[in-house]
């Protein structure tokens, strides 16, 4: 048989399992889904609006700001806008090629996470400065925002929050795991981080979607903040929707390697959590856990 007659048969193969095989592996509809270059690209402008000067266009100052915060803000409402009306798209009923209807909510949510940015800016700059107050080996303000892999990773999971409690679907995902993918830090966008939050190192955190973390909390490389084994329903179906994961308390310290399970777990304010240390139970604050 010809290469091409095989290449041929090969194609028809592959069709033949479309809608064939037990979980949908295709997306075939009107509307595409998000474009994940283009929600990157998103993520780049909203860096530079964050951070400008360090990210970007490097020649930024006083005479140029306005219209460069301008002109990135045109441009991540306009991507941001069809990214979303591409998420919400795909859970409407509405049988046109274009939903008006989707359009307008994809117009108001990219409005909505505009709106935050300057409390977004405000909250970054309390994790920037933990980072510097809680590294020695910290040169420079600087070097926090251009360098440190954490300063990314929470950066990004902080747009993903509020696109996730704006209950845009699909994109806060993408965009924690371009962070994950970048960094080595996993922080799903449902975790709720609280303020002058930093991860020393950062490689391997992982941070699940039920946690609650206080204020002024320190991690390590490696920190596991997970769930036990979950439970399912009468029909043997994932239980979805409860607090699995832990709760940290303000001004704890999780030093590297640990790990820390379950939605009922309690780790007391202004406790010391040591390295490679395993716990499914809560401690009470100012508690000092070490492995043995």
């Amino acid at each position: 048989m010809k290469k091409r007659d095989q290449i041929r048969n090969i194609s028809r193969d592959v069709l033949q399992t479309l809608g064939n095989v037990k979980t949908k592996l295709e997306h075939l509809a009107p509307t595409p889904l998000p474009d994940k270059a283009s929600v990157i690209q998103v993520l780049d402008n909203l860096l530079e609006v964050i951070y400008p000067g360090y990210f970007g266009r490097k020649d930024v100052d006083s005479s140029n700001i306005e219209y460069h915060i301008g002109d990135l803000i045109d441009s991540i409402y306009a991507r941001m806008t069809l990214e979303i009306y591409r998420s919400v798209r795909q859970q409407c009923d509405i049988a046109t090629d274009r939903c008006e209807h989707c359009h307008q909510i994809a117009e108001e949510q990219a409005v909505e996470l505009l709106r935050k940015l300057p409390e977004l800016r405000v909250r970054l700059a309390e994790d920037v400065q933990a980072g510097y107050d809680g590294d020695p080996a910290a040169q420079s303000i600087d070097e926090v925002i251009f360098s440190y892999p954490a300063t990314f990773a929470i950066t990004i999971y902080r747009i993903a929050h509020e696109l996730h409690l704006q209950n845009v679907p699909l994109l806060p995902r993408i965009m924690t795991e371009h962070a994950h993918s970048v960094t080595g830090i996993d922080i799903h966008p449902g975790a709720t981080i609280g303020s002058a939050f930093f991860i020393d190192h950062g490689t391997g955190v992982v941070i699940g979607e039920t946690t609650h973390i206080g204020n002024r909390v320190k991690l390590y490389q490696g920190v596991t903040l997970g769930a036990l084994s979950f439970a399912m329903d009468e029909e043997g179906r994932m239980v979805r929707g409860k607090k699995r994961h832990p709760t940290i308390e303000d001004d704890v310290v999780i030093y590297a390697g640990a790990t820390i399970l379950g939605g009922d777990t309690t780790i007391g304010r202004g406790s010391v959590i040591g390295g490679n240390v395993w716990l499914t139970h809560s401690v009470p604050p100012s508690s000092s856990i070490q492995n043995r």
